[in-house]
């Protein structure tokens, strides 16, 4: 019996092993180097507050907070931002500028972080069913996270926002599948859909080639998860159309996940060709539902529009590159977070 159960964590931790070494050599080489967004002055860098007691922490990930006290409404909206492999919330942060918008538009910005100790490359274990199972491992820390923040700084419950980046897209998602009314808009960025993979090395290849469509198609996944579900927030869903990390026919296989889940035919979308790519959007009685941001030219990232003034300037975070459209900006459009009347 222990011989078997000593041969069964072997292969685990050699699989283990297999993937990391893979995803590593997968985000060697990010494309658009030329293209790479730019840091944020170190000067005007906000900091990210860590808070060590939330809750359980079964996930035991880390919670990065900022809070732009000088121009904090009554109750505030918050964003969570999910960072990408090989990536911190300082890293990110710092290139894409959330904390900079947070202190122009009164918001508050929670950081989950991944720890290494979870995983080597600091990918969110999207691909690991204990991770992402309702109330268990990163998900229930994540969301602790988030009733923490809104406990602490007076959260409107109606404007709670996510964003994640690859693995962190893939996280998010599963956020939104577990707890739909939680959130009021949601960006899954270069991410993965809900059922893809079981395991690292499904995973690796969902990344690589594309996801098969599960049996019964690619609402099941969500609506096995929350079976009782009638509304789900606005789903955004970005992707680079030269990605070679993940691979863009996964954008499609999410798309396919959330107009199925919100009873949307497929065929009444609409398509717009843009300066920076393409958009198409799907609408319901409601509004707006479900995007899809195609964005040409464009590696794995998350695409930043920079300022004439800045962009000599080199980017500290491969993964955040400029582009035609800046996708934090973009959202807190969508979102309804402007600046404050003067």
């Amino acid at each position: 019996m222990k011989l078997g159960f000593s041969k069964t964590l072997a292969r685990v931790l050699k699989s283990q092993k297999k993937f990391s070494k893979l995803i590593a050599k997968a985000l060697k080489s990010p494309q658009n180097k030329a293209k790479r967004a730019t840091p944020i002055p170190r000067v005007a860098k906000p900091v990210l507050v860590e808070t060590d007691a939330f809750g359980s922490n079964p996930g035991r990930l880390i919670m990065k907070t900022f809070v732009p006290r000088a121009r904090l409404p009554k109750s505030p909206a918050l964003v969570v931002v999910l960072h990408g492999c090989r990536q911190t919330p300082e890293s990110l942060d710092s290139a894409a500028g959330f904390s900079i918008l947070a202190k122009e538009r009164g918001f508050v910005l929670v950081y989950p972080e991944q720890r290494s100790t979870n995983n080597s490359q600091r990918c969110f274990n999207w691909f690991r069913p204990s991770a992402v199972a309702r109330d268990r491992g990163e998900l229930l820390s994540i969301k602790q996270m988030i009733e923490h923040a809104c406990e602490r700084h007076r959260i409107d419950r109606s404007k709670i926002f996510v964003a994640g980046l690859s693995a962190g897209g893939a996280m998010t998602a599963a956020l939104v599948a577990n707890y739909p009314s939680l959130f009021a808009g949601v960006a899954i960025i270069a991410g993965m859909p809900v059922g893809s993979a079981r395991d690292a090395m499904s995973a690796l290849r969902a990344m690589k080639s594309g996801a098969p469509t599960p049996s019964g198609g690619w609402g099941r996944p969500v609506t096995e998860i929350s079976p009782e579900a009638k509304a789900w927030p606005a789903i955004t869903i970005w992707q680079g159309m030269d990605d070679k990390t993940v691979n863009p026919v996964n954008a499609l296989g999410c798309v396919a996940q959330w107009l199925k889940v919100q009873g949307i035919d497929d065929s009444s979308g609409r398509a717009e060709e843009k300066p920076w790519g393409r958009l198409q959007s799907w609408r319901a009685a409601d509004g707006q539902k479900v995007a899809l941001y195609s964005v040409r030219n464009m590696g794995h990232g998350l695409p930043i529009k920079m300022r004439d003034a800045i962009k000599s300037r080199r980017s500290g975070d491969p993964f955040v590159i400029r582009a035609d459209i800046s996708a934090p900006g973009e959202l807190l459009r969508l979102w309804g977070l402007k600046r404050p009347v003067a």
